[in-house]
């Protein structure tokens, strides 16, 4: 039997996802996850709650000296934590 169209299993499963509204959660959820591999140990251990609303992370400092210097490289930031998931998940971080 010969096949008209094939495609592949991860094109499906984006689709669905897509489908049913879970696509977007999804990949918030990954960013979260990505954060310690990003920003790395040290920084992690001064993190707090992380949680996306309307496109922007929010994030707990704990340390009010990280959080300036965060503050000034929040534009790389937001690239890389998007490149990390390999979508566009957040356009801005708020640091409190």
């Amino acid at each position: 039997m010969k096949r008209s169209k094939t495609e592949s299993i991860t094109n499906l499963l984006n689709e669905f996802l897509r489908e049913q509204g879970l696509e977007t959660p999804l990949n918030q959820h990954r960013l979260i996850e990505s954060w310690p591999v990003v920003m790395g140990e040290t920084i992690n251990r001064q993190t707090g709650n992380l949680f996306i609303k309307n496109q922007t992370l929010y994030v707990k400092i704990k340390s009010a000296a990280l959080k300036s210097d965060l503050m000034m490289t929040r534009t790389s930031l937001v690239k890389r934590l998007n490149d990390a998931v390999g979508a566009f998940v957040i356009s801005d971080i708020n640091f409190t």
